[in-house]
């Protein structure tokens, strides 16, 4: 029985679909990026994203991209946030964790009887509503987020525990402060 989901979503240029180290994508929409492989669709239940890659090759990939990859900021992250509580209201779902990095975005959300990717769009939806309506993002055609995510079935307390606390550090191994969002509410079990 599923106990949670942990969602992870990048903002827009953070994942590619052709990422040596694995994707979600089964195909490479770009001619462009089509030169650095086609899609790495992968099926592994395990993060792939500390799999040894070609770092610069990535990066002259994301540079072929229609708009440049969005890294959002500190105040940014606070509209995000913003959005993430509204939707999980809107939505009855429970947020026990969650990570607002400065290129992609972890969550781990309780059971519900939703279906957990339309929950993770109306997260995006919201976030990029607030965002909009504060006036720190402009229409200039620019997407906020990438097109999908990943979502993990947590179907144990130690799997639900584990991912809480690898969300909270996440922040701490990139070298930012701890983040504490008031949504969040503490997993009981």
């Amino acid at each position: 029985m599923v106990l949670a989901h942990h969602i992870t979503f990048g903002m827009y240029g953070f994942w590619l679909p052709n990422d040596p180290r694995g994707s979600g994508s089964t195909r490479v929409g770009s001619w462009d990026l089509r030169r650095y492989g086609t899609a790495t669709k992968t099926d592994s239940r395990r993060s792939v994203a500390g799999n040894p890659h070609d770092f610069n090759a990535r990066r002259a990939a994301k540079n072929l991209l229609k708009y440049p990859p969005v890294r959002i900021t500190g105040r940014q992250a606070v509209e995000v946030a913003k959005g993430f509580a509204l939707a999980s209201e809107e939505a009855n779902v429970t947020i026990h964790a969650c990570a607002i990095m400065p290129d992609h975005v972890h969550l781990v959300i309780g059971r519900t009887s939703r279906d957990i990717e339309k929950v993770r769009t109306h997260m995006k939806s919201r976030a990029t509503k607030s965002l909009k309506q504060s006036g720190l993002w402009h229409e200039d055609g620019r997407p906020v987020w990438g097109r999908r995510g990943w979502v993990v079935f947590l179907d144990s307390e130690a799997a639900v525990r584990r991912a809480i606390k690898y969300v909270e550090n996440n922040p701490i191994k990139e070298g930012l402060k701890r983040q504490r969002w008031s949504f969040v509410e503490e997993y009981r079990g």
